[in-house]
């Protein structure tokens, strides 16, 4: 074949089999794979709203106080000669047990002067009634008529009745003194401080010590106007006292106790504008059960959580995901952001509590967007923490394409 002919040729055939190639690999080329299409969106994570019966719990907190406490004052002079084992601070005493004794000679001496008096003063008042009666004897003999007062001695019988009573109040003060001398306990109770001690002259009005009374232990709740619109108050003593449940960290541990809100203090605190109620709790030493729990001290502050009111068909969701103007994020059923307003009935430091504006089954968002806006398209992925199919075919998918 001529050089001239092969030039002509040779193009024609490279043309013919590249067609040829070009027809093969089309029809062995496999069709593409249908892929369904996904929503397209930002991703967020929603959680359904569900509606319940709530009963209300309020959240305060205070220090333990005792209900009674009496700063004890000598009444009488003298020196202490005798002072209780418990008589120290901390030591629990029971009612009516001694705690200081004053020497008593002095006050006993006045007891017997006073007896003596009181004899004395006694004797007389006899010795004018004899003679009452003598003079009565005599002028009915000799003298007819009413008989004046002074011939009869009525002025000096009722002079010595005078001495009569004067002697006995006189007694009656020296055993008063006598007894005062022993100093007891007014109520079971524990010793917060102790000012004197056994050898020490004491006057009267000394101070000797500040109790405790150990029976009943309150603390006062600051409550504001909104907390108490949740709460049944008692009203005169009467009617069921709202449980109280007081709790606070020992050495690591959370320990409860349980009380009741007996009464508010029925004024406005000046400064802080809250009304104060006053929880108390039985044996907080638990002196008179066998308890294992933690006893509740004076001093101690504790948290406190008062149970409120019932309320019917109410949404509890986190109170993060309220947002200005009391709104809510919705996902709609179309996968679309939705603003709606809500009534908000309370809110705490953890949760807000919707009374109306949501259904149950609904679903809110509660990614974090930096600029949502209503009606802004959206893909679910998790709800009440369960990841939806769609999102994890969405995920492999996004997968396969980069293989």
């Amino acid at each position: 074949m001529s050089p001239k002919l092969i030039k002509i040729v040779l193009p024609i055939v490279i043309v013919v089999v590249a067609a040829g190639l070009l027809f093969v690999l089309s029809n062995a080329r496999q069709p593409a794979e249908q892929r369904e299409e996904l929503p397209t969106g930002i991703l967020v994570d929603a959680i359904t709203a569900h509606v319940e019966d709530i009963q209300y719990r309020i959240v305060s907190q205070g220090t333990v106080q005792p209900k009674l406490m009496t700063s004890l004052i000598s009444e009488v002079n003298g020196r202490i000669i005798e002072v209780s084992p418990n008589f120290v601070e901390g030591g629990f005493f029971a009612k009516g047990e001694l705690l200081v004794k004053v020497e008593q000679d002095d006050y006993l001496t006045a007891v017997k002067a006073a007896e003596a008096n009181l004899a004395r003063a006694s004797a007389s008042l006899e010795e004018e009634k004899a003679r009452v009666r003598v003079a009565e004897g005599e002028w009915a003999s000799f003298t007819e008529g009413v008989a004046p007062e002074l011939g009869l001695r009525r002025p000096q019988l009722a002079q010595e009745l005078a001495n009569v009573r004067s002697a006995e109040a006189e007694l009656e003060r020296a055993a008063r003194d006598l007894s005062r001398t022993e100093i007891r306990a007014p109520y079971a109770g524990i010793l917060q401080s102790r000012s004197v001690n056994i050898g020490q002259f004491i006057s009267r009005g000394t101070t000797l010590g500040m109790i405790y009374g150990t029976d009943i232990a309150e603390v006062r709740l600051p409550l504001t106007d909104h907390d108490t619109a949740f709460i049944r108050l008692p009203t005169r003593g009467q009617g069921d006292y709202p449980d109280v449940q007081l709790s606070a960290v020992i050495a690591g541990r959370l320990q409860q106790w349980q009380g009741k809100l007996i009464r508010t203090e029925g004024v406005l605190d000046e400064r802080s504008r809250v009304i104060y109620g006053v929880v108390q709790v039985e044996d907080p030493y638990q002196l008179a059960l066998d308890h294992q729990n933690e006893p509740l001290r004076f001093g101690r502050f504790v948290r406190a959580q008062v149970q409120g009111v019932t309320s019917q068909q109410v949404v509890m969701l986190p109170r993060n995901l309220l947002r200005p103007q009391n709104q809510v994020l919705l996902v709609d059923a179309e996968y679309k952001l939705e603003f709606r307003d809500v009534i908000v009935q309370r809110t705490d430091e953890r949760y807000a509590y919707v009374a109306s504006g949501l259904e149950a089954g609904e679903l809110l968002a509660i990614s974090a967007m930096p600029n949502p806006l209503q009606g802004m398209q959206v893909r679910l992925g998790r709800v009440d923490g369960e990841w939806l199919e769609s999102t994890v075919t969405s995920a492999t998918s996004d997968t396969d394409k980069q293989e």
